[in-house]
């Protein structure tokens, strides 16, 4: 078992280590994300539709 103020230790270098992003990277992931959230929304909702109106021709054309 390892000394906990050695994993302590340890824990904090390794966070040291890490790149963060900065605060612009952030900001341009996060719009990014809602971007591409809604160009797959719309996208669907097209295939939605496009779906639904021709199954209501098929049905009305064999109905």
């Amino acid at each position: 078992m390892a000394n906990p103020l050695q994993f302590i230790q340890q824990t904090r270098a390794e966070v040291g280590k890490v790149a963060w992003p900065t605060r612009r990277e952030v900001l341009l992931t996060t719009v990014m994300v809602f971007v591409m959230a809604a160009i797959t929304a719309v996208f669907f909702a097209l295939v939605d539709v496009l779906i639904r109106t021709g199954l209501t021709g098929l049905l009305g054309f064999f109905g």
